[in-house]
Parts: structure tokens; C-alpha cells; sequence
């Protein structure tokens, strides 16, 4: 495993309301260590959306936890949204 790096994690709509901010820098190797450091550092109601959420990585979708996060990586965080 490498030492983690920082990327950028953007959150959108209910995302952003449950973690309290539009924008944080994390480290994070893996897509699986910025989820798990996402959920201890934002607690159970952020948790919880992260759960239904879709992240994009760098533009496109990832479904890999083990994708490694490269130096100035975006990770966008999209909750389902409703809507017409």
C-alpha cells in the first residue's frame, strides 16, 4: 500500500448537508481509506448517504474501493437526487 495522498472530495446536495461542507482535502490511498476516513471523521448521518451515493473519481464513476487515489485526485460525492 502507498502512503496516502491528498485528493479533493467535493459533496453535492444531501451529501454536503450531511457532512457540513461543500469541499474537503483528505488523505486517502484507496477509494475503501477515504470512505472509512470520511465516515470517522463525519460521523453516522454522513455515513449513512454515503452508503447510496455515487462517486465519480476524477470525472467517472468508480464501483472499485480498492482504485488508487493519485496526487490531486477529485472524488465528487452524489447522493440520489429527485426531482424532474
Amino acid at each position: 500500500m502507498n502512503a496516502p495522498t491528498s485528493v479533493t472530495v467535493r459533496f453535492f446536495a444531501g451529501a454536503r448537508a450531511a457532512a457540513g461542507h461543500a469541499e474537503l482535502t483528505v488523505p486517502a490511498g484507496t477509494l475503501a481509506e477515504l470512505r472509512a476516513r470520511l465516515v470517522k471523521d463525519l460521523g453516522p448521518d454522513f455515513a449513512r448517504v454515503l452508503q447510496v451515493s455515487s462517486l465519480l473519481v476524477n470525472g467517472e464513476t468508480s464501483h472499485d474501493d480498492l482504485i488508487e487515489l493519485s496526487p490531486g485526485s477529485t472524488v465528487d460525492i452524489l447522493p440520489p437526487f429527485a426531482g424532474g
